[in-house]
């Protein structure tokens, strides 16, 4: 079976001094054959979906996008611009690729407007917000029209990783541990707490949160949430886990260990995982490699690879 990737990432004309500050401490080699793969949704994209045994692509920008603008009708302008630009590719290999939207979140009002043309009239399966917005997280009350139309709509809210408001402290002298290895996962896993102690799905409970890199830890935690939020008094109409459970769905992206993905599973449930291949930021031939080698029943493999995200998404059985 053909795999739906839910977390592959492209750029748009005008967008790569966005992304430029999260890889500048890149070595120039690995930058330009990365940003080279960004901009390319033909052979070489291709050729690396059928290697990792990818059917159908579900493309997103490559953050942090108009996150980091400060200029709102800027931000709203470009984020429209990079769909179109989106869709324009999509429609070239509409078997094969997919979009996420790309919303300014500054106007929560006008991205909620975003996300159902997005939905609407360019096919689009929801969209992907990278981090927080300028220092506003998705447990705002500004954000809530947006969530209030994702959960109309019936699509997912991807949450991508971004750097914090601040550097953390605590990684100072330590580059190693900086963004991708440790930074990202405790920002992205806190900003994903922070919706799900806030009430929101309370007052959404139909609305979806999607994480990569197999949850940022959450589904190793699940235990501590509850407990810890009974002690401290959290009012919240059910447990931490069960949100976790009934309002997050998890990819692959980044995190090609059994170890990680058998967490997942037991904490969340086989219906709640999904794979991605994080293109082109891993290797499509280990990202596809570990889906062939999971010691698990054929059953849960394929649920995992297509089925899950073909159900979230509202995609067809596979030809």
């Amino acid at each position: 079976m053909k795999r739906i990737a839910l977390e592959e990432h492209f750029l748009a004309p005008g967008f790569e001094d966005y992304w430029l500050k999260t890889v500048e401490d890149v070595e120039p080699a690995r930058y330009a054959q990365v940003l080279a793969r960004l901009n390319d949704f033909g052979e070489q994209r291709l050729s690396a979906m059928d290697t990792s045994g990818i059917g159908l692509a579900v493309l997103s920008l490559a953050g942090p996008g108009v996150q980091i603008e400060r200029d709102v009708a800027t931000a709203t302008r470009k984020a429209c611009g990079a769909n179109d630009f989106l869709a324009s590719q999509v429609q070239k290999a509409p078997d094969r690729y997919r979009g996420f939207a790309h919303l300014a979140v500054q106007d929560a009002k006008a991205a909620a407007d975003e996300l159902e043309r997005c939905v609407r009239d360019l096919k689009f399966s929801g969209a992907m917000i990278n981090g927080h917005t300028n220092g506003q997280y998705l447990d705002h009350p500004d954000t809530y029209p947006l969530w209030e139309r994702a959960e109309a709509l019936g699509v997912p809210l991807y949450l991508h990783p971004a750097d914090p408001i601040t550097p953390m402290p605590a990684l100072d002298g330590y580059r190693g541990l900086k963004r991708a290895t440790w930074e990202w996962t405790v920002e992205t896993g806190t900003h994903a707490l922070r919706i799900v102690f806030s009430g929101l799905f309370d007052r959404f409970p139909g609305a979806k949160l999607a994480l990569g890199h197999l949850g940022e830890t959450l589904p190793y935690q699940l235990w501590r949430f509850d407990s810890r939020a009974k002690l401290y008094g959290v009012k919240l109409n059910r447990r931490p886990s069960d949100y976790i459970r009934d309002n997050l769905v998890v990819t692959t992206s980044g995190m090609f260990s059994f170890e990680p993905i058998d967490c997942a599973l037991k904490a969340l449930g086989r219906a709640n995982v999904m794979y991605s291949a994080d293109y082109p930021f891993e290797d499509p031939v280990e990202a596809g490699a570990f889906m062939d080698e999971l010691p698990l029943d054929s059953d849960v493999v394929a649920d995992i690879s297509y089925n899950n995200a073909a159900r979230l998404l509202r995609i067809g059985a596979p030809a």
